[in-house]
This record gives structure tokens, sequence and C-alpha cells, in this order.
């Protein structure tokens, strides 16, 4: 995910002629509707102008009047105003509108502000900058941004999203520049007490339970039995640690899923710091004809009535005791912080043993990783260099050798989008720090197929003809998508017979189209989340889908490809679940090349991330970190959490590639993710990235030795060496491949 730091405009930029400064940029013509209607249009409806309405009851936030959308017939009805050729691409822009809608016994809805892009080859585009739930009852502000990459000969804006017949009402628009805010500063964590748990009483070894309580009315009481380790991912973290007292807290006479124990810990928790969540979980049968099935334990946390995910897993009634962790991160100061833990059926007893909440020392974690990445992703090199005895000078001067290298072969990618690369900036910043892509949609079923029978590849074509240019291998993302929301309205409404059909049809184009040109498919997307294709075609369908692609190219590997298998967050994908998926597509006979784990991660904490990698190995099948995004406010703090998934994922040996999920503001799908901002500078989260892609090149330098030999050890990939003699400079490359034993270069030096 990252960028180019060139931020100029050059002549040829459409739409910027007439731009010498901000003050002459005028992207919204009569904003407050001063002019009465001029310059706006309905889209699709008729705009009325209105000083008041409803009796009186809806009056301007601001100036004299407003404008109405009305009698509108379709959601994408609205107020609309083109600004072809009043804006400059590349440049960020901040979308201000007051808003509220009116009508048809519509309370509340979504109104969203919408650009509609005409590109230069007819190909249209829709661009959502923001939206806002708006009400009957009071003016609220919608705002956001936009940026044009490419040069479109028509641009419109508009607002859309309430049901037809209900009113759009807008008070103003605007449209200005969005200046770059100055970052904040690196958090500064005063005595920060890492590895310290701010739980009280987690071991409840006096036999008292103070100062947890309950949520509802059932009962806590202390029992003796529990497990006297800390569980292993908080070892992992912790290290060595004395042995637990073997108490735990017991949770009878539950009516609720959400009954459980809690406690207070706001004036405990530090802004800014990750928390490793840990703790041992276990069920017992409370009362007779409670359910017997899997049951979700959840430890979370309460901020300011808000949930907070700290972690879940699945735990059978009777089992034995069961891990469970997770982590988080609040960044900004909460009024009320609560623990507490929840979710199995009513009359289910709850037990939690050594429920541990500690910041975690992220720094020291990777300090570790380096140590382990040397082991994992280097190889011996020795230069042996031939053609020195005849050499007098050699005995006289010392041979010096430097040793560079120029490109690293473990895959680094990132997710594009075909806007962006009408963006030569971001095309430059792609193509210099990136070694594979994916496409973010432009492969999709509903993207290249929306509506029955018309296909379109042409975006697809774009960009990989693009990746292809600049020697960029490609993930091809996805053929099948597992989860019905987004499975396209007539794929959803065909009968099992057509569905089988079309299923085929779209392996038989994709595969046949672009045979030999995709290294990975993701087959089909997230089958831990939905089973649309599962549930209307068969259990075998899924086997079915890797078998038919196989056979139509069976030169790139195919994935499983799901979320939330990394964090600890979700029990419908966790690990084991996932290692199961693998193995009954196996048993039906489907070829899975690769694990595809996407990495949309909050706060992430290595023990937990690598435990489930190392449980994943059990497949032996190479993993990838396939859509990897994380998200903070403070980008020194989103560089630290990449830092910490780049080399936890670089130092794990079966971990064979990692994609980011974009890198460039307003391109990614998640807020304060980006790693370069709108206009082209890296921010402080991507020259962090940019810092550990540099660590990952290594350098050498010293003297031939006695036995005419440098030995060095190195990342795979490509190197440039040079050896000055006293007869001039020598300048010579190499490969290294993946190998475990030491690589031998022979290089003659005779000819000097």
């Amino acid at each position: 995910m990252e960028k180019n730091t060139n931020t100029n405009h050059t002549s040829d930029d459409n739409n910027d002629k007439n731009h010498t400064n901000e003050e002459q940029e005028k992207i919204i013509l009569n904003p407050n509707f001063e002019d009465g209607l001029n310059n706006w249009t309905g889209r699709a409806c008729k705009i009325v102008l209105h000083e008041s309405m409803d009796s009186g009851k809806i009056v301007p936030l601001s100036g004299k009047v407003f404008a109405a959308a009305t009698q509108r017939k379709d959601t994408w009805n609205g107020i609309q105003q083109e600004i072809s050729g009043r804006f400059r691409r590349k440049r960020v822009y901040e979308v201000t509108a007051v808003v509220r809608i009116f009508g048809n016994n519509v309370t509340s809805a979504t109104v969203q502000a919408t650009l509609w892009v005409l590109n230069a080859n007819k190909r249209e585009q829709y661009i959502v900058i923001a939206n806002v739930q708006a009400t009957d009852k009071n003016w609220v502000e919608l705002k956001g941004k936009f940026v044009i990459h490419g040069s479109p000969s028509r641009v419109i804006l508009y607002l859309e999203g309430p049901p037809p017949r209900a009113d759009i009402l807008l008070n103003s628009l605007v449209v200005q520049h969005a200046k770059r805010n100055r970052p904040s500063p690196p958090p500064f964590y005063e005595n920060p007490g890492f590895g310290v748990n701010i739980v009280e009483n987690s071991e409840v070894l006096d036999g008292g339970t103070k100062p947890w309580f309950t949520l509802g009315n059932c009962k806590l009481s202390v029992g003796q039995g529990a497990p006297r380790t800390l569980p292993p991912m908080a070892r992992d973290t912790l290290g060595p640690h004395k042995p637990l007292g073997g108490n735990y807290i017991v949770v009878t006479n539950r009516t609720q899923t959400w009954m459980g124990p809690a406690q207070m810990i706001t004036d405990k928790i530090k802004l800014f710091l990750t928390y490793q969540i840990s703790a041992w979980v276990k069920l017992g049968v409370g009362v007779s004809g409670s359910s017997m099935s899997p049951q979700n334990v959840n430890i979370a946390l309460s901020v300011d009535n808000q949930w907070v995910n700290g972690g879940q897993v699945e735990v059978t009634v009777g089992d034995t005791w069961h891990e469970i962790a997770g982590s988080f991160r609040l960044e900004k100061q909460p009024q009320n912080v609560m623990v507490y833990v929840q979710g199995p059926g009513a009359g289910i007893d709850l037990m939690i043993a050594a429920l541990q909440i500690f910041p975690v020392d992220r720094r020291e974690r990777v300090r570790c990783l380096k140590r382990q990445v040397d082991e994992v992703r280097k190889r011996d090199i020795v230069l042996k260099f031939s053609g020195l005895n005849d050499d007098e000078s050699f005995d006289l001067f010392p041979y010096i050798v430097k040793v560079k290298q120029t490109y690293n072969s473990f895959p680094v990618g990132t997710c594009i989008n075909r806007t962006d690369i009408d963006n030569e900036d971001f095309v430059d910043f792609f193509t210099k720090n990136f070694n594979w892509a994916v496409f973010g949609n432009e492969l999709k079923w509903y993207a290249t197929e929306a509506e029955r029978g018309k296909v379109n590849y042409q975006d697809a074509d774009d960009m990989l003809d693009l990746c292809i240019g600049n020697n960029i291998n490609v993930r091809g993302h996805c053929i099948f998508w597992e989860v019905e929301s987004t499975v396209q309205p007539w794929v959803r409404q065909l009968n099992k017979t057509d569905l089988m059909n079309a299923v085929q049809k779209r392996l038989t184009d994709l595969l046949t189209r672009y045979k030999g040109k995709f290294k990975h498919y993701d087959v089909n997307n997230e089958m831990l989340h939905g089973s649309f294709y599962q549930d209307r075609l068969g259990k075998g369908v899924r086997a079915l889908m890797f078998n038919i692609a196989h056979k139509l190219d069976p030169s790139p590997l195919l994935f499983v490809n799901d979320y939330h298998v990394e964090d600890g967050d979700d029990p419908r994908s966790s690990p084991e679940k996932y290692i199961k998926l693998v193995l009954d597509l196996e048993a039906q006979g489907a070829t899975v090349g690769g694990i595809g784990i996407q990495g949309h991660i909050d706060s992430p904490v290595g023990a937990i991330v690598c435990s489930a990698l190392d449980k994943l190995s059990v497949l032996g099948r190479p993993i990838w970190f396939t859509e990897l995004d994380v998200s903070s406010s403070n980008e020194y703090v989103r560089g630290e959490d990449l830092e910490v998934m780049l080399w936890e994922a670089f130092a794990h040996p079966s971990v064979e590639g990692i994609m980011l999920w974009g890198f460039w503001e307003l391109s990614m799908s998640r807020e304060n993710a980006n790693l370069v901002e709108g206009e082209g500078e890296v921010n402080e989260a991507g020259k962090r990235f940019l810092e550990v892609k540099q660590e990952w090149l290594s350098h050498a330098y010293g003297i031939i030795n006695d036995e005419s030999e440098f030995t060095f050890r190195g990342y795979h990939g490509t190197y440039a060496v040079e050896i000055c003699t006293p007869a001039g400079i020598v300048l010579k490359t190499f490969v290294v491949e993946k190998g475990d034993t030491p690589l031998v270069i022979s290089i003659d030096l005779s000819s000097l």
C-alpha cells in the first residue's frame, strides 16, 4: 500500500486550466441557493425551492431557502450539479452538505453523496463520497472526500438514498480543497506496564469474587481445578510465569446470553496501547434441558456502552478448558470501560479462569522476530573468486567486496482498482514498491457480469496489462463469492439447473480468457461466512469449482480465502474450522493449493497471529495474507500495526506472500488505513512500511579472505556485487534462490 511523493500537476492535466490559486476554485456554483435553483437539476425527479415546509416546522438551518428533491420514484433520484471543468485531477476535495428528509412516513433514511463520472472511453463510474443517517426532525451534516485520478469528460455530484417518494432536503452543499492535517505525534507511554495484568482478583485466590460483579441476576462463586498454567498465547507473549492457583469463577443461574461476570477497568486503560486478552473458559450443565450444542463464549468490553470484541471461542458443554484470546486498543478517552464475559445460552454455567488483560510490548516482539527471520528467510552465500593466484598485488592490496541486494523476491503485493491506474503518481509508487497485485472488485462476477449475458472484462484487462508490463504477478480475486449479499440479483433468481449452468459458464469464460496469466485464484471466497452456492447446488459444488478451475487452467494455485482467521475475533472462522474446511474439500477431490488469510485486523498481537499460523501449517500448504490492512487514527500507531504484521508473516516459514488491501487514501475500504495521502504524500505509516522493505534487503562489506572467498548471509533475491581491485572495479550481479545449503557463486577475476 504505498505512494509517490510527486504532487505537481502537469500542464496537460484535465480541468487544471484557470486554477492558478485555490481562491479561484468554485467547484459548486450557487451552493446556498441564493440564486434560486440555478446550476442545480433533478436526477430523474423534480426539485423545488422552499422557504419553509410542513406548516413552518421545517425552516433553513442557514440562509433563507433550501431545496427539495421531490417526486422521487427510485432511490438514486435526487438533486445534482455537474462540476465538469471546475476541479483538478489528483486533488483531494471535501464535500460538506446539510441535509434532512421529509414525506412518505419515512422518519429516518440514509442520504448519500455520489459522483457520476463519465470517462473519455465512455466508461461510467460511480464514486461514493459519504453517507449519513438523516431524519425528518433535524438537519444533519454529511461530510466526505473524493479524488478523481483520471481525465473524465463529465462529472456530476448528486444526493441519493432514501426510499421512493421521500423528499431529500438540501440546505447547502460546498466542495473545497481538503488540506492535509498535520499528523498527531507518536503516543508517549509513561510507565506502560507491559505484561502487567490490569484485571483485579483474576485468580480469585482468596475465595472471594470482589471487585467482580454480575450482569443480570446470575450468581458468582469460586471453583477449584482450573489449569495452573497461563493459556499458550499469553505464555508466548509473557514468557515464564509462576504457576496459577487453580481457582476459577463459576457463573450460575444464567437466564440470558449476556449474563456473566464483569469488572470496571476505566482508570487502568491507557490510550493507544495495544492490550492482549487471555483466559481459560469452560461450560457446564446448569439447568436440565439446556442446549448441549457448541456455544460461543465472548470476552467483551463495554466502552461508553459500545461493544468492543475482546475475543471469542466456541466451546462444547461439559468439554475441557479452552483458551480464549483477543486484543483491543482505545484511541479516544472513554468515560467508562467495563470488561465482561458472555455468550452461552440460558441455563448453561460459565467458568472463567486467569483472565488477563495486559499491554503488549510489540517492539520487543519485532526484535525477536528479526532474529527468527535470519533463519527462515536468509541463505548462506559464498562468493568464490578465481584468477587471483597470478595477481601479485593481491598479497599487498586486499580486494574489497561490496554486496548490495537490489530486490527481495519475497512476494509483497497490493490491491489496486481500475480508477487508481489513471493516476501516474499512484502507478509510479505501485510499480516501484510491489511485486504482486490483486484487483479489488474488477474480476469479481458481479463486476464482470452485472447483468446476465452482458460480460465486460475491460477494466480487468487494463489492470492486467499494466501489471504484466511491469513484471508484476497477479492474484485472481475471486471466481465466486459464497456470501449471498455479494451475489448479483440475477444470479440469486436462477433455479438450480440454470444456476449450475451459470457457474460452469463463469468458470469457463474466466479461466479460458486468462489462462496462464493469473498465478493464484481465490475460488470461492469466504466459505466460512456464507453458503449461497452450497445451499442451492449441494455440498459437492465447492470441490467441483476447484476441480473445474484446475482442469481449465492447471497453472495457478487455487486458494481458499477468509477473514478473522488470525485474530481470535470470530468463532466461525477459527483456525480449527478453516483446517476442517480444507480437509473436507480435499476429501472430495479438490486441489487446494494455498491458504488465504485476509488479514483485515485491528490492534494485532503477534502471539495470537502466530498461533493461528502454526495451527494452519499442519495442512502443508503455502499461507498468504491476501488482504492485509490495519487501521489507526494515529499514523505512527498504524505503522506499528503494519510492521507487526509484516514481520510476523515474514518470520513464519509457512507464509509465502503478503498482499496489502490497498495503500492510497480514498482507494481503501477502511478508514485510517492508508499509507499514502490522496495527493501523493507518504504518511508516517507509509514511511514505516518503506523502512521495513529496506530492512528486507541484505548488504555486506569486507575483503576476500585467504581462501579467495567472501561469505555472508542474505535474503533471497537479486544482488549486485562490486569488487574493488588495484586494476579497477568489477561489477557482477547474481540471484539467490531458496535453499538449505550454502550457495556458491563463482566470479572470475583473471581478465583484470
